[in-house]
C-alpha cells in the first residue's frame, strides 16, 4: 500500500495541523519583524529612548493577593486583632459583610540586606528580597474580579482593549522569527475567567494576541500532523498553500484578519523547528530543576512553567505572561481568599514561591535579570479584616481595591525597597498612591517607551495603553 498521503490528507493537514494555531490561538505574531525592528504599524518607532529593559515574565495572581498576609507589615494590625474598625470608617466591601480586625496569619520578618518586610508565606521569596522593588499603595478602580482584571491587563475595565503584550508586540516587534512576540503560559489546572480574553489583541492587528503554550503535555496543539508526512510533500503542500492564500488576500484587498491568518501558517512551519527544543526541559540540569522544584509537589506544575519562561525568553519572546490560578468556581484553583486564607493563600503560595524565587535566582546568574523585568501582580489586595458578620474574626478576606501591594525586579529599578504606604492597617493607601496607569507607563518607560507615544488609531480616538493618564514611578527607577 502506497504510503504517500492523498490529496484529501494534504488538504486536511493543511486545515487542521499548521492552520489550527491560526484559528485556534487567534492570532500569532507573524515573524516578520527581525531583531531589533519594529511592528510595521508603530508610527513613532521604537525606542522613544534608550531601553533599559528587553524582554518581560509577567507573573499574574488570579483571585486578589492579601497584602497584609504578604509584602505590607502591619504591627498596628498585631495589636488591634479582634477589634473593631474606628466608628468614622464605614466599609463599602464587595460582599457588604464587614468583621473584626484580623492580623496576618503568616509571621513577618525583615529579609536579606535590604531588610524589606517579606512574611513567611513566601519564605523562598524572602530569600531573594534584595532583588524586589515592592510597591505597596497600589490603587485599582474596583473590586469585581472581571473588570479590575482588564483593568490590570489592558488599562481599561471594559473587554475589547488590548493587553500589555499585545501593545509590546505592536510596539517592540520580536527578537526571532521562530517564536511569538507574546507567549501565554496558564495555570495547568485550568485557564483564568475569560480564557483568551486575557491576552486579546483587542483593536490591534490581530497577530499581537498572545499564544498560549503549556507547561507540560503538548505545548501547543495541532501545531504538527496527525501522521509522519513524506519531506517534500509536506514542502510541496506548503508552497501550493501560500500561493493560494496570497492570491486569495490579493482578491479580497486589505484584510488583517486574513493577513495576520495567512501569516501564522508561515510561523507555525519555524515553530517546528524550535518548539520541540525550546520546550524539551528535561535539557536543563538536574540541578535547574531542583532549584525550581519541577521535581517535587507541590512546585512541579509552576516550576515548569517558570522554567519554560525562561527559556522563551532566551530564544527572544519578548512576553511572557504566566498565571497563577484558574476560573472561579467551588473548589477555588485561585487567590480568592473569602472563606479561609490558610487554607487558600497557604496552598496556592506552597505552589510558586519557591519557582519564581528560582527564576529570580537563574534569571541573575545568567546576566539577565540586567536587561529582563519581571512583575508580580494581582488586580486588587484583600481587607485587613474579615469577611464576616459584625463582632466576629472569621477566616476569610473580602477583595480590596483601596490599598495593596505588588511587586517588579531586574532592569532599570531600585532593588530590596518598598515604595508607598498603606494605612495604618493596611486598608487604603495613605502615600505615593500608584493607579495602574502609573504601572503600565513605568514599565513601557524601561522598555524605552513614552507611553503618551505608542498609540494606535481606533474608531476616531488615538488609543494608547495609559488611557489619557498615567505618571512615572520616579521613586522606584534607578
Amino acid at each position: 500500500m502506497s504510503t504517500e498521503p492523498s490529496r484529501r490528507d494534504i488538504l486536511r493537514f493543511s486545515a487542521q495541523g499548521i492552520g489550527a494555531i491560526a484559528l485556534g490561538e487567534l492570532l500569532v505574531r507573524d515573524g516578520v519583524a527581525q531583531a531589533g525592528s519594529v511592528a510595521p504599524q508603530a508610527t513613532d518607532p521604537w525606542p522613544h529612548h534608550p531601553a533599559i529593559a528587553k524582554r518581560v515574565i509577567h507573573i499574574v495572581l488570579c483571585g486578589g493577593l492579601s497584602q497584609v498576609d504578604s509584602f505590607d507589615y502591619k504591627p498596628e494590625l498585631e495589636k488591634r486583632h479582634g477589634k473593631s474598625l474606628s466608628s468614622d470608617k464605614k466599609p463599602d466591601v464587595f460582599f457588604g459583610k464587614v468583621g473584626l480586625l484580623r492580623k496576618s496569619d503568616w509571621k513577618f520578618q525583615q529579609r536579606g540586606e535590604s531588610g524589606l518586610w517579606v512574611s513567611d508565606l513566601f519564605p523562598h521569596l524572602g530569600r531573594v528580597a534584595d532583588e524586589l522593588t515592592v510597591i505597596r499603595s497600589m490603587v485599582a478602580e474596583t473590586a469585581n474580579h472581571t473588570p479590575a482584571t482588564f483593568q490590570q491587563g489592558t488599562g481599561f475595565r471594559l473587554n475589547g482593549f488590548p493587553t500589555v503584550g499585545s501593545w509590546l508586540s505592536f510596539g517592540m516587534g520580536c527578537e526571532t522569527d521562530e517564536l511569538p512576540a507574546y507567549v501565554v503560559i496558564p495555570d495547568a489546572r485550568g485557564v483564568p475567567a475569560g480564557g483568551s480574553i486575557n491576552w486579546s489583541n483587542g483593536f490591534l492587528p490581530a497577530r499581537h494576541q498572545g499564544v498560549t503554550v503549556q507547561s507540560s503535555g503538548t505545548p501547543i496543539q495541532d501545531i504538527f500532523p496527525s501522521q509522519e508526512l513524506n519531506p517534500q510533500t509536506e514542502q510541496a503542500s506548503r508552497d501550493l498553500l501560500t500561493r493560494m492564500n496570497r492570491r486569495h488576500l490579493q482578491q479580497r484587498g486589505a484584510n488583517d484578519l486574513l493577513s495576520a491568518r495567512i501569516s501564522s501558517y508561515e510561523l507555525s512551519r519555524r515553530m517546528q523547528r524550535v518548539v520541540p527544543e525550546v520546550t524539551e526541559l528535561a535539557a536543563e540540569t538536574a540541578a535547574t530543576h531542583t532549584l525550581y522544584g519541577t521535581d517535587a509537589e507541590p512546585t512541579a506544575s509552576f516550576g515548569r512553567s517558570c522554567l519554560l519562561a525562561r527559556r522563551m525568553l532566551e530564544r527572544g519572546v519578548r512576553y511572557v505572561q504566566l498565571f497563577s490560578g484558574g476560573a472561579f468556581g467551588s473548589p477555588r484553583i485561585n487567590w480568592d481568599g473569602h472563606e479561609n486564607m490558610i487554607q487558600n493563600h497557604g496552598r496556592e503560595a506552597a505552589r510558586i514561591d519557591q519557582p519564581i524565587a528560582a527564576l529570580l535566582t537563574d534569571l541573575r546568574q545568567r546576566g539577565m535579570l540586567d536587561d529582563t523585568l519581571v512583575l508580580f501582580t494581582s488586580e486588587f489586595g484583600r481587607t485587613p479584616f474579615t469577611q464576616s458578620a459584625a463582632d466576629v474574626v472569621g477566616p476569610g478576606r473580602d477583595h480590596n481595591e483601596k490599598g495593596f501591594s505588588v511587586w517588579m525586579a531586574g532592569a532599570g529599578l531600585r532593588p530590596g525597597m518598598a515604595y508607598g504606604q498603606t494605612d495604618e492597617i493596611g486598608w487604603q493607601s495613605v502615600e505615593n498612591p500608584v493607579e495602574w496607569y502609573d504601572f503600565h507607563a513605568t514599565l513601557l518607560h524601561l522598555l524605552g517607551m513614552d507611553h503618551t507615544r505608542l498609540t494606535y488609531y481606533h474608531n476616531g480616538i488615538q488609543r494608547r495603553l495609559t488611557n489619557v493618564h498615567g505618571k512615572l514611578i520616579d521613586g522606584i527607577l534607578a
